[in-house]
């Protein structure tokens, strides 16, 4: 196993972004079970790049991504209202703030799944990715992961 990631169960890993703007990447990478450098080839073949800040602007990259490893998530963004609602695996908008009027975001993955709630966070500058401090994280919104390969 790479450096980068660390198994949490059979399908979700833990993927540490290896650029600064790459948490969209990272997070594709650990819902569809691969590494952050195939995600990224994968993505840069379709036009997508870390460096554009589309992926943590928008949602449209990150759905295309997920579609490329043949993934389901759900239509629309639903707004959160408490961890117990959420379901067993979705992406959620943490960090959420305004710069010129356009929202921005850093993408984590909730996962709900062997019992045990954890967010993963691939923020590089984190002593613990795998997180359970609840309290400190505000999520705006998520998108729900239906199905996945």
């Amino acid at each position: 196993m790479l450096p980068s990631t660390k198994t949490i169960n059979k399908k979700t890993q833990l993927v540490i972004q290896e650029e600064k703007t790459g948490c969209a990447i990272a997070s594709v990478a650990a819902v569809v079970g691969t590494t952050y450098a195939e995600v990224k080839a994968r993505a840069n073949s379709i036009g997508i790049f870390a460096t554009d800040d589309k992926l943590y602007s928008e949602t449209n990259y990150v759905r295309r991504l997920l579609k490329e490893y043949d993934t389901r998530a759900a239509p629309d963004e639903t707004p959160f209202r408490s961890w117990e609602t959420l379901p067993e695996l979705a992406l959620l908008a943490i960090k959420h703030h305004l710069e010129g009027g356009r929202p921005f975001w850093h993408w984590v993955v909730f996962s709900r799944e062997n019992g045990s709630p954890v967010i993963l966070d691939s923020a590089a500058y984190l002593k613990n990715n795998i997180r359970r401090d609840f309290y400190r994280i505000k999520p705006r919104w998520y998108i729900k992961i239906i199905s996945r390969k």
